[in-house]
């Protein structure tokens, strides 16, 4: 067995290195060199779910109580009817681009206006006032606030509460 293990072995990295071998042009050039992300400094600390009550967000967003609410590292979820049903999210993104998140959000129809937050930059975007989407960038951080109603009438203009939101969570950032 143990034989076997070791030809298998010797077998994989001789196929990695004959990989990695050049294609016989020897012209003396070398490949451009990847460009590093730049190191930015921290942003401010937003506290779980934006430093925002499950209550605030409940009076914000005007529907049923929540049926779950989502608690992680990254942000924090708040459902009424489940995966799909109408929510809100809150999310921080640490050393993360926010011109990522608004292209995307404009890659699938929902063209983005910036904003400004208490003196930070962002983002909003919207879909058939049922959905919205804020960011607001501090420096190499951002942190996104997403409001959906889904197939619910809406209880409120998703994007003013979406904007809410977002000026609880920069208020009280540390």
């Amino acid at each position: 067995m143990g034989r076997k293990w070791g030809a298998l072995v010797l077998i994989t990295v001789a196929a990695g290195l004959a990989g990695c071998g050049g294609d016989g042009d020897d012209s003396g050039t070398a490949p451009a060199a990847q460009s590093l992300p730049q190191v930015t400094d921290p942003g401010p600390f937003f506290g779980q779910c934006g430093s925002v009550t499950d209550d605030e967000v409940a009076k914000a967003f005007g529907m049923p109580p929540f049926t779950g609410v989502t608690r992680n590292s990254v942000g924090c979820e708040w459902e009424t009817a489940g995966i799909g049903g109408p929510s809100v999210t809150f999310s921080w993104y640490r050393g993360s681009p926010i011109g990522r998140e608004r292209a995307g959000s404009e890659l699938i129809g929902r063209p983005a206006t910036d904003i400004d937050i208490q003196g930070h930059p962002g983002f909003i975007a919207s879909s058939e006032g049922i959905l919205c989407e804020l960011g607001v960038e501090f420096g190499g951080d951002f942190v996104h606030w997403s409001v959906m109603y889904a197939d619910a009438q809406p209880a409120a203009d998703p994007c003013k509460v979406a904007r809410d939101l977002a000026e609880l969570s920069v208020s009280r950032a540390k």
